[in-house]
């Protein structure tokens, strides 16, 4: 092998360095604005602590911000896709959300994956969680990269079908 193409091939190997490098730094930097949105907001809509030590016998009127509490989130209700006007129940239970058999919702979705997405509550909220799923799993405008709260009337979107959680 000649010289020249030694050092071409070098340069080309430093070349794909840098742009592995570059891309990692990229990824890194959108997982940050990502993480940082979600902070935002979960700071504004509260996180998902318990009650402080209370019993359930009495509760305050209002939270500690001054605000009213929010409603209960009591039934999940599919708006858009092949199962729109279904709703379900909402209990204690998670709710695992995909096309497989197994799952509390089967969607008949050719863009959700077998398991897709979990529902869960803790305390008086309830949380979304994507499963590692091939299209993503979107809350709002906002792509799910892990747990983040679900406001009622918030809207759930997997492949075609959109959910939405009310009281």
């Amino acid at each position: 092998m000649s010289e020249l193409a030694v050092t071409v091939l070098q340069f080309g190997l430093l070349l794909l360095l840098w742009i592995l490098i570059l891309s990692i730094i990229g990824a890194q930097s959108r997982d940050l604005m990502v993480s940082k949105k979600s902070r935002t907001r979960a700071g504004a809509s509260g996180s998902p602590k318990s009650n402080g030590g209370r019993s359930g016998g009495h509760q305050d009127s209002q939270n500690q911000a001054g605000q009213m509490p929010r409603p209960r989130a009591r039934r999940l209700v599919i708006s858009e896709g092949p199962l729109a006007g279904t709703e379900l129940e909402l209990g204690s239970a998670p709710i695992m959300l995909g096309r497989a058999q197994e799952c509390t919702l089967v969607l008949e979705d050719d863009y959700a994956s077998g398991k897709h997405a979990r529902l869960f509550p803790q305390g008086s909220r309830w949380f979304i969680e994507d499963l590692g799923s091939t299209n993503g799993t979107w809350l709002g405008e906002e792509q799910l990269t892990r747990a983040s709260t679900v406001e009622p009337g918030e809207k759930i979107r997997i492949g075609k079908t959109a959910l939405e959680l009310r009281t």
